[in-house]
């Protein structure tokens, strides 16, 4: 009973600060965004405007529910509930931090230790895009259906390149294991150090399946008016734009503990704090690198333009491809050679 009340008390923990995290990374957007073009930025909704995503969220429930005429009703409300649960499942695998002890019970700071973790995370990121296309698909809309196509193209291309990325940091690690990644990294071994070629890929890669600029081609404005979700409104159209800012989380995370050592960084060990305090410090650190990413993310939207489509396809094939091939067979001849 204690193992049921702890889980579902971490799920529903992971689940508010994911949403809370996804909210304000809007009002984060938006306040570089003021930064980098000498605009003031969002600050009438509370001080400094900081309700301004309770603002946002309370007017889109207030918006007029609309669905088209000739639109699939049953696949139109499905397309955006797929992005949003796709976006939540990831976080089931992410460790945290390390274990804490309340009341005499150790508590796992990560839903579930799976041993194919990243197999996990690799087929749970690629369940998103059903919730795009069947969204396009659902709309009876030429330019949602041309943007749900863009989209599905765009996540297979880079996919594979994301896919073979991990598969040489598991060549590298030894383990599927998002818990043995990380804890395998303790002391500064940081696998970016290691695999520096292979988070290259996996960064850029992290762009186009989060569909952010420069790989935004889905919702191109001045081509296809708003993308998959033209004919949205309401709620299921703010549970697509709440996904993509989920997705940036979530990408954000995944990379600061497969890469960059998660919870653990240069002497969490010696600082002499107990086993908690260390704990909750290692969150902290944790959330900090995923702070990093975000604002990483939203630098580059508000710096570079977008891609042509042309180009986004050859970058995925011919370049991305190849050199994640490359990155996986040095890999293994280092493994071999080292082993």
């Amino acid at each position: 009973m204690l193992f049921w009340i702890e889980k579902i008390s971490l799920v529903v923990l992971v689940f508010c600060v994911t949403l809370v995290i996804a909210m304000y990374a809007t009002l984060a957007e938006r306040k570089f965004a003021a930064f980098f073009q000498d605009r003031i930025g969002p600050d009438r909704a509370g001080p400094f405007g900081l309700l301004q995503p309770l603002a946002d969220g309370i007017k889109f429930f207030f918006k007029e529910e609309f669905i088209p005429a000739n639109a699939d009703r049953f696949l139109f409300v499905l397309g955006p509930c797929l992005s949003m649960i796709a976006a939540c499942m990831t976080t089931a695998v992410i460790p945290w931090g390390h274990d804490i002890v309340i009341f005499g019970q150790t508590m796992a700071l990560q839903i579930a230790d799976l041993n194919v973790g990243v197999l996990y995370l690799a087929g749970v990121v690629s369940l998103g895009v059903y919730g795009i296309m069947i969204g396009g698909w659902a709309s009876n809309n030429k330019y949602s259906v041309l943007s749900a196509i863009r989209a599905s193209s765009q996540m297979i291309s880079y996919e594979l390149a994301m896919g073979l990325a991990l598969i040489a940091l598991v060549m590298h690690t030894g383990s599927l294991s998002l818990r043995e990644i990380v804890q395998a990294q303790h002391g500064g071994h940081w696998n970016v150090f290691f695999q520096p070629l292979g988070f290259l890929l996996f960064l850029i890669c992290s762009f186009a399946e989060a569909n952010r600029v420069p790989f935004d081609l889905a919702e191109c404005e001045t081509e296809l008016v708003g993308g998959y979700h033209t004919e949205y409104s309401s709620m299921k159209l703010g549970f697509y734009l709440f996904a993509e800012y989920i997705n940036m989380f979530i990408a954000s995370a995944v990379m600061s503990a497969l890469y960059f050592g998660g919870y653990h960084f240069p002497g969490l060990y010696h600082i002499g704090l107990s086993d908690n305090s260390a704990a909750l410090v290692g969150v902290g650190v944790f959330f900090l690198k995923i702070a990093a990413f975000m604002f990483f993310f939203i630098w580059i939207r508000w710096t570079l333009p977008r891609f042509r489509y042309d180009q986004l396809m050859r970058l995925g094939w011919k370049i991305l491809l190849p050199l994640a091939i490359a990155n996986m067979i040095f890999t293994g001849f280092l493994s071999l050679l080292l082993g």
